[in-house]
């Protein structure tokens, strides 16, 4: 291991050295003023190495603080604490502590995909704490692994799955691939309960549908409900912003994963770079993710017929032996939208069983029991609006959310052990850095 190991390099020193280096032993950059082929055989990052990466990108520290304010006030507009879902931090941040994100580890021995803290029986959650502060990290690694396949899964290596710029270095042999896979549909429904319960009491409109209301016109003050439909009062959405929003939720959350991963190659003195990985389908479909397909008319709402008469791909879920690893709440897994609501209410809810009625288990409070006892309940207004909502968007467009269905990627974050002599070639040293190494 690089002698600036984790434990040696300081927070600023990491910092100071995190870039993108691209050229790991074993590559050929094929063409162009920097044209060179390693005479370095392609030399995989050990263990180790790996369990640390793994770690940075999306390892259990510890209990989300949650110090929100719970219960209904005298005040109006200063609740809503129970915005928050899960009560367990991770490396990164992430809106709602939802951990939408699920990361993907690919090497030459394999294809593994890592737990997301839900993913784990909450009675397992301290002792995973306890491990990652003895600062254990294989064994957390070890435990975190769910194989998928035997071997280096991948995309075709063409346009426009993989970038031109990106093909003779994305995924290839001795290199570890990490590709976090965000579940939507979670963090869309938990949004969506708050911006129909009182505080927000926000009114939303379809701008795929000549801004008609998106399934909400009976909820409107306007109708005798309780959300501002009026334009002045300024609590008018559209489908796309809200959508627009839970895709940006989801890529803050990747974004931190690339992060941590590029401050943690630059600890370990390896090489490493984020890169493209956003194509609507292809990852998922690699991967083995069940896919659907949807008839591109519904998407964008037009009758069927002509040029938009054909099938879209969307994943819908990834399952492995009978058993279902990410489940998002939407059909084919309940049986409508009502039901995937409610499923998702009972995930927060449901007595003995719920992450805010559990009794406290995965919480830092030292009362957990108390203090989940006073998180109230969404109200039956924002329930049934949300219902609606949900039940309009998956039956207008035959998937939710409509911009790409239950699963995004962004980017993918590529972790290998540098060539030097390519890097002697080309740079002055200090352009480098001094925590560059081979990584051995």
């Amino acid at each position: 291991m690089h002698p600036n190991a984790p434990d040696d390099i300081s927070l600023m020193d990491a910092m100071l050295a995190r870039r993108s280096r691209r050229f790991a032993q074993g590559m050929n950059l094929p063409t162009g003023p920097l044209a060179f082929r390693s005479q370095r055989a392609p030399n995989p990052l050990s263990e180790e190495q790996e369990a640390a990466l793994a770690f940075a990108a999306c390892g259990v520290t510890g209990y989300a603080l949650a110090e929100l304010p719970y219960g209904h006030s005298a005040s109006p507009e200063s609740s809503g604490g129970n915005i928050m879902t899960h009560f367990i931090a991770r490396t990164i941040a992430s809106g709602d502590a939802m951990h939408d994100c699920a990361v993907f580890v690919l090497n030459d021995a394999g294809t593994w995909m890592l737990k997301r803290p839900q993913d784990y029986p909450r009675e397992e959650i301290s002792e995973l704490i306890r491990t990652a502060r003895e600062k254990q990290l294989v064994p957390l690694y070890q435990k975190a692994r769910i194989e998928i396949a035997d071997h280096r899964l991948n995309v075709p290596c063409q346009v426009p799955f993989v970038a031109p710029f990106n093909k003779w270095m994305a995924n290839v042999p001795g290199t570890t691939y990490f590709l976090p896979v965000a579940e939507l549909t979670a963090l869309y429904i938990n949004v969506m309960l708050s911006v129909f319960d009182d505080d927000f009491a926000m009114f939303v409109v379809d701008d795929r549908n000549g801004l008609q209301p998106a399934g909400v016109a009976a909820f409107a003050r306007s109708a005798g409900g309780s959300l501002h439909d009026d334009p002045s009062a300024g609590r008018l959405l559209t489908v796309s912003f809200i959508e627009t929003w839970i895709c940006e939720f989801a890529a803050i959350e990747q974004g931190a994963i690339h992060q941590n991963l590029g401050l943690m190659c630059a600890a370990l003195g390896l090489g490493g770079f984020p890169h493209f990985a956003a194509h609507p389908f292809i990852w998922p479909l690699a991967l083995g993710f069940r896919m659907e397909s949807v008839p591109l008319h519904k998407l964008i709402g037009l009758p069927p017929g002509g040029t938009t008469d054909f099938q879209v791909p969307t994943p819908i879920g990834l399952e492995q032996n009978d058993t279902v690893l990410l489940k998002p709440f939407c059909p084919p897994y309940y049986r409508d939208m009502e039901e995937a609501v409610n499923a998702f209410l009972d995930y927060k809810y449901a007595e003995g069983r719920g992450t805010f009625r559990d009794g406290g288990a995965a919480t830092g409070w030292k009362d957990g029991a108390a203090v989940q006892g006073g998180i109230p309940p969404y109200s039956p207004r924002a329930i049934a609006a949300t219902i609606a909502y949900c039940r309009y968007i998956y039956e207008r467009y035959g998937r939710f959310p409509v911009c790409g269905g239950p699963f995004r990627t962004v980017l993918a974050f590529q972790a290998h052990r540098l060539d030097p002599d390519f890097y002697a070639r080309f740079y002055r040293y200090e352009a480098v850095g001094q925590t560059t190494s081979d990584g051995g």
